[in-house]
């Protein structure tokens, strides 16, 4: 008598509970995460032992790259329209609803004044390895009538507090950066009242240190 087959019968499991998963990972990393600004250039801070974290919110940005050219950022945009119109009207520079656009959207800058128009009229795919060629000045310009000389960096500074009273300075250098260079971005700080700021390193371990 021949032997009786079992019908092996198919394994079938039903993914959608785990494409349901895969979605609310998704968009709660999408909520949480914090986007990294895209920056003029390519800085490696140096290294140090302190834990102390920077804000995510709330943050005046100094980027001063291995040559010692100062760039600048605001997370709000707000804060950035509101720096921007202060700063252009101190020096009578008046801009285009389009070139406060192309400042607004850009992530960091660093111009001198009266190279501001020029580069906001360039091709706004250009603008990213031109900003590279300048810098925030610290060379005081003439202030106003019974007001102290101030740098273009200061201006820059006393704007961005007073759009936002409650942002913190952050200092970004390259492990390179003349001594000189920070040492003068922090005494411009200083001469502002401004001595509560943070010096952005990397973590090195004690051992190593």
């Amino acid at each position: 008598m021949g032997k009786v087959k079992i019908k092996k019968s198919d394994i079938w499991i039903d993914m959608t509970p785990m494409s349901d998963v895969m979605v609310l990972l998704l968009t709660f990393f999408m909520l949480t995460s914090t986007f990294v600004k895209q920056e003029p250039v390519r800085v490696n801070t140096p290294g140090s032992v302190s834990e102390i974290k920077v804000p995510e919110s709330n943050v005046l940005n100094v980027l001063v790259s291995n040559d010692g050219k100062i760039f600048m950022s605001l997370d709000k945009t707000t804060d950035k329209e509101a720096a921007l119109q202060d700063v252009t009207g101190q020096f009578g520079i008046q801009l285009t609803a389009e070139q406060q656009k192309k400042f607004t959207d850009d992530p960091m800058w660093g111009v001198p004044m009266n190279d501001l128009q020029t580069y906001l009229n360039m091709d706004k795919n250009k603008m990213p390895e031109a900003i590279k060629n300048y810098g925030i000045p610290t060379d005081s310009v003439k202030g106003k009538e019974g007001d102290a000389a101030m740098s273009e960096f200061q201006i820059w500074v006393k704007a961005a507090k007073e759009a936002n009273p409650d942002a913190k300075i952050a200092i970004k250098a390259d492990e390179k950066t003349p001594y000189k260079t920070v040492k003068k971005i922090m005494s411009e700080l200083q001469d502002m009242n401004e001595n509560r700021y943070y010096l952005i390193t990397q973590y090195k371990k004690q051992e190593d240190a």
